[in-house]
């Protein structure tokens, strides 16, 4: 495993939520929101360029609004325009932020105007969009209202340019409710949704049989503790799913790996990320055309690390 940091010293205090995207083989977009501090008037979007999967280029910032905080940044390639776009909530808290999106056609060194969601859509909350091979776009995204939260399933079949929502997804028993979630597409088509959850102490699933359009009620997993913190999961090559999660009860360290064979129905511990004190949090995990498996994450609020593994790394 190599583990590296996105960059050096930088012109912000504390950074957040980062997102990672394969542009093209082996040329990768990381981006992230940093400012004073999460929630503050001055975080924008930044985002650094690699071209060889090593090196990074000095972050620049890629979208902001003056005067209210951005959050919660999603890199994301359609396939079948092969255009990178990118995600983002401009607000002063998750309970009033609307979704943002900008484009680009030449893999991210160039960005289109942006563009403001529909009023009820937000794009993806956290993590990446799943593409089917009809090119169908499943967003997994998230509500987190004054008292409880759930989550949605947005789906587009012309290129992310309009979407039809699905849900809520919710945790029948638990009126906090789960947010931010995940998507998996299991070996004979179904499809796994994993949530962060609230108020349970564990990460919650549920599942489609039928391409997302209808979901199951939301149940925990029991072997996967959850601190009430951001989760990210992919779906590798050979069929395996790969979680990237903090597997604790009470805070956001170790960070962690872990592997299900079995189209999760049960999770085994991996690799290990981080574990000595302090926050490693809000992972994002993708698999790139070389099967390498990339892990971007939060390091202590300061930095922004970023983590290459080897398949056979994930026995």
């Amino acid at each position: 495993m190599d583990k590296r940091d996105v960059f050096g010293t930088a012109p912000f205090n504390a950074c957040h939520a980062s997102t990672i995207v394969e542009c093209e083989p082996d040329k990768y977009l990381v981006a992230w929101f940093a400012g004073t501090q999460e929630g503050a008037a001055d975080v924008k979007i930044w985002l650094s360029r690699s071209e060889d999967g090593v090196r990074w280029t000095q972050p620049d910032v890629v979208a902001q609004e003056p005067g209210v905080p951005c959050w919660n940044p999603v890199l994301f390639r359609e396939r079948k325009s092969g255009e990178i776009i990118l995600y983002y909530k401009i607000g002063t808290s998750p309970q009033s932020w609307s979704g943002f999106f900008r484009r680009s056609k030449d893999a991210g060194r160039t960005w289109g105007e942006p563009y403001i969601m529909p009023a009820g859509l937000l794009g993806p909350s956290k993590n990446k969009p799943l593409q089917f091979d009809d090119g169908t776009v499943l967003s997994p995204t998230s509500v987190e209202s004054y008292r409880n939260w759930a989550c949605w399933v947005d789906r587009s079949v012309d290129g992310c340019r309009t979407w039809t929502r699905q849900g809520p997804i919710y945790h029948r028993k638990n009126s906090h409710g789960i947010t931010q979630p995940t998507l998996l597409k299991r070996r004979d088509g179904s499809l796994l949704l994993l949530a962060r959850s609230r108020g349970i102490g564990q990460i919650c699933s549920a599942t489609s049989r039928d391409g997302g359009l209808n979901w199951s009620e939301a149940v925990e997993i029991k072997e996967l503790p959850n601190p009430n913190s951001g989760i990210d999961a992919v779906t590798l090559a050979d069929g395996r799913h790969v979680l990237a999660y903090n597997p604790s009860h009470i805070g956001r360290t170790p960070l962690a790996l872990a592997i299900s064979a079995d189209d999760g129905q049960t999770w085994k511990q991996s690799v290990v990320l981080e574990q000595e004190p302090g926050e490693y949090s809000y992972p994002a995990i993708i698999q790139a055309a070389d099967a390498t498996v990339h892990v971007t994450y939060t390091w202590n609020r300061t930095k922004i690390r970023h983590a290459t593994i080897e398949p056979k790394e994930l026995a």
